[in-house]
C-alpha cells in the first residue's frame, strides 16, 4: 500500500494547520479510509508518550486520534524541546538524541533528512492517505536552507501542499500571494491550492477575495472556512496558547496555576477546565499569585532549575508556602512535583548549566537529574481514593526521600510520587492523570470541589473531533481536497 499524500503549511506561524490536519484526519477515516497524520519537524515542549514507547508532539496524538489509529514516534520524527533561549532538547524517533543550540541545530539539521523521509515512507506504506502539516511559516526564506519542516520536506518526496492563510489575523490575500512570490520557484510549483481559515461573518462576503486570490495565485482558492469556536477544548500543540486571552471559568473552586517560562504538558490542566465548579487562573509572570486560592498546581517544565529560579524570582515562592502555611493544597506535576522538594541537583548539566538547586521544601524528597528519560504508559491507582488513574511518565530524574513512603499513587504495588504528612502537599510523576473522570472527581471532591457526572473528558474530546470534521466537511469540497493529494515520489533534493 502506498498512500496519497497532502502536505498543509501556513503563511505564518499559528495558522490553524493542527486543528485543519485533525478535523480532516477524523472526517476521512468517518469515510473508512486508513489516515496517519505526519509532522516531519516539530518544537513543542507539550509531548505526549507514543504506544511505541517513545515522545511525539501533542498536536500529532491528537492527529492520531482523530484518525482512530495509535501513536506513534513515525508520527513526527524530529522534536524540539525549547530548553533555553537559544537551545533545544533534540528528540529524533522519539528519543532524546541531546541538546544542541540554535545555531548548531540549524547549521546541521539535514543530518536528520534521512530519518524523516525513513519514518514518512513507514506511514506512506501500511496507509491510505498521510496528512503532513508543516511548521511556522511557509515562507521564512531565511531558514530555507537544509530545511526539514517544510519545503525541504515537500521537495524531498514531491508532497502536493496546500498553503494556509489566517484571515483573523488581516491581510491574508497579501500573505498567501505574498508568500508564493516570495518562496523559490521549485517550491511554489508543489502548491496546489490556497486555503482561507478562521473566517468570522457571511462567507458569501468573501467571495470576490477567493475569485483575487485564485487570479493572481493561477491555483484553486479553498474555503473559506469558518472559525471553529470549540477548538480551546482540544488539547493546544504549544504554549502559544496561553498567550491568548481565556477566560478562567466561573466555577467557585478556585485554582492557580503560575505560568512557568518552560512550561509543559500544559494540557494536563484542560479536564480541570472542563468542571463547570472549577475555575483554572493562569498567572503570568509580573502578577503575584492569587491568596484566594482552593488548590495551586505547579505544572510540567522543561527546564525545572531555571524555571524554579524564575519562580523565585516573580515571588510565587513565597506565595506558594504561605498558602500551604494558612491550610492550601498544593499539587506539583513532573517538574512541579520536583520543585517542592529540598532540593534539585543536575550534575551533568542535561538541562543548563550543571549544579544543584534549593526547593521549596514543601516535600521532604530530593531529584537528581538522570541522562534516561523515562517515557511510559501507566495505569495507576490513586493511593487516597483508590481511583484509576491511565496517564504517562515523561521525565528525566529520581526522587527520593521520607514522604515518597506516603506514594501519590500505585502502580502495580509500587508507590509513585510523594505526600506531605498533612496531606495538602502533593506530588506525581504522572501526567494525564486528570482526564481520568473516577480520580479527578475524587480529587476535587476531597479539596471541597463539586464536580458534575456529566463531565466525561475523553468522549468529550472525541465529540469535539467529530463536530469539527463536520465543520469542514460544510466548509470544504473534500472529494475535491483529496484529488489533489498524490503517492509519494523520490522528489528532487531539498
Amino acid at each position: 500500500m502506498t498512500a496519497r499524500t497532502l502536505m498543509f503549511m501556513g503563511t505564518g506561524s499559528d495558522a490553524g494547520k493542527s486543528l485543519i490536519v485533525a478535523g480532516l484526519c477524523r472526517a476521512y477515516a468517518n469515510r473508512g479510509m486508513k489516515v496517519a497524520p505526519f509532522k516531519p519537524q516539530n518544537m513543542s515542549n507539550n509531548a505526549a508518550v507514543t504506544a511505541d514507547g517513545g515522545e511525539i508532539g501533542r498536536a500529532q496524538a491528537l492527529q492520531a486520534r482523530a484518525a482512530r489509529c495509535e501513536p506513534l514516534t513515525a508520527m513526527n520524527p524530529v522534536l524540539l524541546k525549547p530548553e533555553a533561549e537559544s537551545g533545544a532538547q533534540v528528540v529524533v524517533r522519539g528519543r532524546r538524541v541531546g541538546s544542541m543550540s540554535a545555531r548548531a541545530y540549524f547549521a546541521t539539521r539535514q543530518r536528520f533528512l534521512p530519518d524523516v523521509v525513513a519514518a514518512f515512507t513507514e506511514l506512506a506504506s501500511a496507509t491510505d492517505l498521510v496528512l503532513v502539516e508543516g511548521a511556522g511559516s511557509a515562507s521564512e526564506i531565511n531558514l530555507r536552507h537544509n530545511d526539514l519542516a517544510n519545503f525541504g520536506f515537500a521537495r524531498a518526496v514531491a508532497a502536493p501542499v496546500v498553503l494556509i492563510g489566517d484571515i483573523e489575523r488581516g491581510g491574508v490575500i497579501a500573505s498567501l500571494v505574498g508568500t508564493l512570490a516570495v518562496v523559490d520557484p521549485e517550491d511554489a510549483a508543489l502548491v496546489v491550492a490556497t486555503l482561507v481559515n478562521r473566517f468570522r461573518g457571511d462567507p458569501s462576503l468573501f467571495e470576490d477575495g477567493l475569485s483575487e486570490i485564485a487570479r493572481r495565485t493561477g491555483l484553486p482558492a479553498l474555503g473559506p472556512v469558518p472559525y471553529f469556536a470549540e477548538a480551546d477544548r482540544l488539547p493546544a500543540e504549544d504554549a502559544l496558547a496561553l498567550s491568548r486571552d481565556r477566560p478562567p471559568g466561573e466555577g467557585v473552586f478556585r485554582i492557580v496555576v503560575p505560568r512557568l517560562g518552560r512550561i509543559a504538558n500544559f494540557d494536563d490542566l484542560d479536564p480541570l477546565r472542563a468542571e463547570p465548579d472549577v475555575s483554572v487562573v493562569m498567572v503570568p509572570p509580573g502578577r503575584p499569585l492569587p491568596r484566594h486560592a482552593d488548590l495551586i498546581v505547579l505544572p510540567g517544565s522543561k527546564a525545572t532549575r531555571a524555571d524554579l529560579a524564575g519562580l523565585r524570582a516573580e515571588g510565587w515562592d513565597i506565595d506558594i508556602i504561605a498558602h500551604v502555611r494558612t491550610g492550601g493544597a498544593v499539587i506539583g506535576l513532573c517538574g512541579g512535583y520536583q520543585m517542592l522538594g529540598r532540593s534539585i541537583a543536575d550534575p551533568d548539566g542535561l538541562e543548563g548549566e550543571a549544579g544543584t538547586s534549593q526547593g521549596l521544601g514543601l516535600l521532604d524528597v530530593a531529584t537528581v537529574l538522570t541522562p534516561t528519560k523515562q517515557l511510559r504508559l501507566e495505569n495507576a491507582r490513586h493511593a487516597a481514593s483508590g481511583a484509576a488513574i491511565a496517564g504517562y511518565h515523561m521525565h528525566m530524574g529520581e526522587t527520593t526521600g521520607p514522604d515518597r513512603d506516603r506514594p501519590f499513587a500505585l502502580i502495580g504495588e509500587m508507590g509513585e510520587g510523594a505526600v506531605s504528612p498533612s496531606g495538602r502537599v502533593m506530588g506525581t510523576y504522572l501526567h494525564g492523570a486528570f482526564s481520568a473522570d473516577g480520580f479527578r472527581r475524587a480529587f476535587l471532591q476531597v479539596l471541597g470541589a463539586e464536580t458534575a457526572d456529566e463531565v466525561v473528558y475523553e468522549a468529550d474530546v472525541d465529540a469535539v473531533l467529530d463536530r469539527l470534521a463536520l465543520h469542514l466537511e460544510r466548509a470544504l469540497d473534500l472529494d475535491a481536497l483529496l484529488a489533489l493529494a498524490r503517492p509519494p515520489a523520490s522528489g528532487r533534493a531539498p
